[in-house]
């Protein structure tokens, strides 16, 4: 079993302190919406818990959120702060852009060294972490019943997680001490968010095959 990767309480409260922010100022945009203080509340919640939950939910476990009385407290404050300081915190965007970033590299590291901890194989281990990384942006565009901006041409954010928690389970695979192996994945998923946002680089929109080729016959 691979011992799990923890994190202080503190950074694990600003992570979702920021997922929840985020979320409210997100939700706050849409005006056409109608949405009231509760369900600018309930989205940013979400958003900062959504990838935890699942992982835990997936693992079979009591998640974590639930575990201590900080995590809702926090998540209710950023929330309902973001949403009340929409103006002056949008102007701080590459401020999020980068906490965002640590964020979905922590969430990661956290939740595939959870999944291996337990005995799932590397694979579904990785998905684990990858699912913990995202699953907030994922709840959130549902609960504004929107498309899911993961599954559109954008930044590279599902495979900044993919590109830090394959790293760390290979790390682990060659004994690497667990603290090391998750860092760096913090490090990597940090790096490849960030220059896919300064540098705009997107996977290819998908295409149909319009014409089949055809053989010619002798």
């Amino acid at each position: 079993m691979t011992p799990t990767f923890v994190i202080p309480l503190w950074a694990d409260l600003l992570a979702i302190g920021i997922g929840a922010a985020q979320g409210a100022l997100f939700a706050a945009q849409f005006r056409d919406r109608r949405l009231d203080l509760l369900g600018v509340a309930i989205i940013g919640i979400a958003t900062g818990f959504g990838g935890g939950i699942l992982r835990d939910v997936l693992l079979a476990q009591v998640p974590a959120a639930l575990t201590s009385n900080w995590y809702l407290i926090v998540a209710t404050g950023a929330a309902l702060m973001g949403m009340l300081l929409e103006r002056l915190i949008s102007r701080l965007g590459p401020l999020v852009t980068v906490l965002d970033a640590l964020t979905i590299g922590l969430f990661g590291a956290i939740g595939t060294t959870k999944a291996l901890a337990i005995g799932l194989p590397e694979v579904p281990a990785i998905f684990v972490g990858v699912l913990s990384a995202v699953g907030g942006s994922i709840l959130r565009d549902l609960l504004l019943n929107r498309p899911i901006a993961l599954m559109h041409v954008g930044s590279l954010y599902a495979l900044a997680a993919v590109a830090g928690t394959g790293t760390l389970t290979l790390l682990l695979r060659l004994d690497v001490e667990v603290f090391l192996a998750a860092s760096t994945c913090v490090a990597l998923t940090f790096g490849v968010r960030i220059l896919a946002v300064l540098f705009n680089w997107t996977l290819p929109e998908q295409r149909a095959i319009e014409k089949m080729p055809r053989i010619r016959r002798r």
